[in-house]
């Protein structure tokens, strides 16, 4: 049977993101979890309610129109504090989730390597520490109903303590991680292989351009979001001759919560340490201009905002010629390196890895005259 879910958001005085654009993507991300959206509702407030986040008298309609609709689920486009959870909980009698959840519960779902599984852990359970006393009177002070310190407390914090524990524990599994994929970094440096990565939203096209460039046919490509958690590596060779290893990691999406970001900073360090990157837009989406801006958001938030980069619009076989044309000459002007490519179609790829053979040169000559001048 499948689960219904009614979607809530909150219209902002001087909002980054259209709320209907932020809905739509949620409801895209539930159907990742088998979930179907029944309803949607759109508040505009001066400032979230802190009790509640919608309104009260709203809270009470979302609760009305689940019953109605037979939804057993409210997810909220906004991050909410375990308050408010617990709060919009009780007067609607649903269950509530909130956007870095749902994200999270898709990074556990399509997690496949056991750094992945472990990185998403992490972060579920540093999401779940400060939402404890949400989960019902098992988890309250009161919860034993002896006296005025019951045995619910007790067991609100043995679960606290476990949690903890776990986070400790994953977090010296990453390290070690961490300092293998950093050996292995060394070795890649003295056989002077220079890493590109792969970077852009999810669901944007890189697995399928690293595919088809790296002629690896087990590389795993599907149409849907974050079908790739793991970072990915192929040689690919270069008009000129030089080979460069090409680089697939995670894709990024609006809002991605920061304990996942933390959780996958392992992964994440693939891009830091590139030579440069190739920024992979879908040329097809209606709101290029704002994905754009998320992409170089993260990358700057993630400490690799100033890595020379360049652009592939993939998906161009979704547009006409005209279409095309016009937003690659946007880039042009703007000064930015940019290509069209279809990764399904194969369109576009020579002048692709040509410009991949321009980029590498230009910037190993500027990392020498930095070391000169050094």
């Amino acid at each position: 049977m499948v689960r219904k879910a009614v979607l809530a958001a909150l219209e902002l005085p001087k909002q980054e993101f259209d709320p209907s654009v932020l809905l739509e993507e949620l409801k895209l991300l539930l159907l990742n979890l088998g979930i179907e959206t029944v309803g949607t509702a759109v508040q505009k407030r001066d400032k979230q309610d802190p009790a509640f986040l919608v309104g009260k008298g709203k809270a009470e309609e979302l609760g009305l129109f689940c019953k109605s609709a037979g939804a057993t689920l409210i997810v909220c486009n906004e991050n909410l504090s375990p308050g408010q959870k617990n709060s919009l909980q009780k007067c609607t009698g649903v269950e509530v989730w909130d956007r870095p959840f749902v994200i999270m519960k898709i990074f556990e779902k399509r997690a496949a390597t056991s750094e992945a599984k472990l990185q998403v852990e992490m972060a579920l359970c540093k999401y779940e520490i400060p939402h404890l006393k949400g989960l019902g009177a098992q988890m309250s002070r009161l919860g034993g109903g002896i006296g005025t310190r019951g045995p619910g407390e007790t067991e609100f914090e043995r679960h606290r303590r476990k949690l903890e524990r776990r986070v400790r524990d994953i977090g010296k599994k990453l390290q070690v991680l961490k300092r293998k994929r950093s050996l292995q970094r060394d070795r890649r440096r003295k056989m002077n292989i220079p890493v590109v990565s792969l970077v852009g939203y999810t669901n944007s096209g890189k697995s399928s351009l690293l595919k088809v460039l790296s002629r690896d046919s087990s590389l795993l490509t599907e149409n849907r979001l974050f079908s790739t958690l793991d970072t990915f590596m192929r040689k690919v060779r270069l008009p000129s001759g030089r080979e460069i290893l090409l680089s697939d990691t995670v894709g990024f999406i609006r809002d991605l919560p920061p304990g996942l970001v933390a959780a996958f900073r392992t992964t994440l360090e693939e891009i830091v340490t590139s030579s440069f990157l190739v920024i992979v837009l879908d040329a097809s989406a209606t709101d290029l201009c704002e994905i754009k801006e998320v992409v170089e958001k993260t990358l700057h938030e993630i400490g690799a905002g100033k890595i020379p980069r360049l652009f592939a619009l993939n998906k161009s076989d979704l547009l006409d010629t005209n279409s095309l044309e016009m937003i690659r000459s946007r880039f042009l002007e703007a000064g930015e390196a940019a290509v069209s490519t279809s990764a399904v179609m194969g369109t576009g790829l020579p002048e692709f890895l040509a410009l991949l053979d321009t980029f590498l040169q230009k910037t190993e000559a500027a990392s020498s005259e930095g070391d000169v001048e050094q």
